[in-house]
């Protein structure tokens, strides 16, 4: 029996290293937690999942998105979500286990990837959660016009958000597809000049006239790369408590908004499928 127990600990405590699309997949398994798992894609972290325990948000970035989850709608209530980008699943997961019932649809390209998550860290068999591996834009096509009330982008190729998901003919899609007063989030990342984050606030600004940025102090002035975490809507965002749960956080946040984070776009233009590029890719320290 000991034997036994000691061996599963030996299999979980081995990482999984498969070819995908995207590049070189691993899964790497958490030292402090009994069943949760990292995603690394060529070396650049992911996602995290905690089998145990969906609800576990360990990334920075996905926190914020977390408190964005819990303000969409009052607490516990079902919504309907498409999750743009689907790495391990770690968001759909976090909804269906803080709001039971909810139906999501998530849209990953890349098919390999979807197996393997599939496979190594399985999708609790009750939650309402339909994948699909299609490209981002091409999936957001397919939802009905106002279905969703809340649309999660969180799409990177090679650490790097495509071109074509980052303009204003992109957030026309979004814009359709999200309900009257459904909230879109964003997980954005840049680095000093800080010109893509800039222009990318412009572009939302011209589709959404509420909107706010979520990052670290140190990002937003310019001394890191890291990422920011747009909330847009056509109605307004509960501000106050998107704040206190971002400063709150075991690595604070500042929330900018109205004049200040219109203030912060420097006189950026709005972006178009005619000028579009990907997000700069991280430099190599972000990783090490």
């Amino acid at each position: 029996m000991g034997r036994s127990r000691d061996n599963r600990r030996r299999a979980v405590a081995e990482a999984v290293v498969e070819a995908v699309e995207g590049g070189l997949a691993e899964l790497i398994p958490d030292p402090d937690r009994a069943r949760a798992w990292s995603l690394l894609i060529d070396g650049a972290p992911q996602s995290h999942v905690d089998l145990d325990d969906a609800a576990h948000l360990s990334f920075e970035y996905q926190r914020r998105i977390g408190h964005v989850i819990d303000l969409a709608a009052p607490p516990g209530r079902p919504v309907r979500a498409v999750h743009l980008g689907g790495g391990a699943l770690t968001l759909a997961r976090y909804t269906a286990a803080t709001r039971p019932r909810s139906t999501q649809q998530v849209v990953e390209r890349d098919a390999a990837l979807v197996q393997l998550v599939r496979r190594e860290l399985p999708l609790d068999p009750g939650a309402r959660i339909r994948v699909r591996s299609a490209d981002a834009r091409e999936g957001l096509a397919k939802v009905p016009d106002g279905w969703a009330d809340l649309i999660v982008a969180d799409v990177f190729s090679g650490a790097r958000t495509p071109a074509h998901l980052t303009s204003t003919e992109f957030l026309d899609g979004v814009r359709r597809a999200l309900r009257p007063g459904g909230v879109y989030t964003a997980n954005l990342a840049d680095g000093p000049p800080l010109a893509h984050l800039r222009a990318q606030i412009a572009t939302a600004a011209a589709r959404f006239p509420e909107l706010a940025l979520i990052a670290d102090p140190a990002i937003l002035r310019g001394k890191r790369f890291g990422n920011a975490i747009l909330v847009a809507s056509d109605t307004p965002l509960p501000l106050a408590e998107l704040t206190r749960r971002a400063a709150s956080d075991p690595h604070p946040a500042r929330l900018e908004h109205g004049a200040k984070l219109v203030d912060f776009t420097g006189g950026a233009t709005p972006v178009t499928d005619t000028s579009a590029v990907a997000s700069p890719a991280p430099p190599p320290s972000v990783f090490r």
